[in-house]
């Protein structure tokens, strides 16, 4: 039994914190896990930001409401859906994907969650677990599945490398530059051609 494991942001959908960050004007939300490999370094980091100039899950939400999935998005994992069981593996937060899994025919994510203030102010967030994506992945293949995983980022290696196959997509010139072994790709048909070819 196969299984896919994608990545959401950056991958399906536009990078939340950058549209964040073009909404707001503040540059420094620009960073994601891309830019840094340390995810809860690179979440307080963000959270002291918000802090700083007052913004809370209201107006990320509003922003997210403007974000669709990235042109040709939902028809790649359609066609996938068609073939195989996909699982997305995220590091968002609820509070931020479910707009966009509407959006994308609501495939099964398994995300983290946030804490927020009754004034709205994000004062923490939970982790599913450990190093989620990894530690996902190795559960499915404790249970009987060859999992085959595509990101764009630093925390998606372990789940690409760990599986059956692995694919980058979209992902950036330093990150292809250091992991020259993993098929990288910038286009849905490619993705899903070089999926499938594992799959048969």
């Amino acid at each position: 039994m196969d299984i896919v494991c994608l990545d959401m942001e950056g991958v399906l959908v536009p990078e939340i914190w950058i549209a964040f960050s073009e909404a707001t004007g503040i540059p420094e939300l620009r960073r994601t896990t891309r830019d840094e490999p340390d995810y809860d370094k690179l979440m307080k980091w963000r959270l002291g930001i918000l802090k700083e100039h007052g913004l809370g899950l209201k107006e990320i939400q509003e922003t997210i409401a403007g974000i669709d999935p990235l042109p040709g998005a939902k028809q790649f994992l359609d066609a996938l859906r068609e073939r195989t069981q996909v699982l997305i593996l995220s590091d968002t937060f609820t509070q931020f994907a479910m707009p966009l899994m509407k959006k994308l025919g609501y495939p099964t994510l398994l995300c983290n969650t946030l804490v927020v203030a009754d004034n709205g102010e994000i004062t923490d967030y939970k982790m599913r677990c450990t190093n989620s994506k990894l530690t996902t992945v190795k559960a499915l293949q404790s249970i009987g599945y060859d999992t085959i995983a595509s990101g764009d980022s630093f925390n998606d290696l372990a789940m690409i490398q760990a599986g059956k196959a692995g694919f980058l997509f979209r992902t950036t010139d330093q990150i292809r530059k250091d992991y020259p072994d993993i098929p990288a790709f910038e286009e849905f048909d490619d993705l899903l051609k070089a999926i499938l070819d594992v799959l048969s």
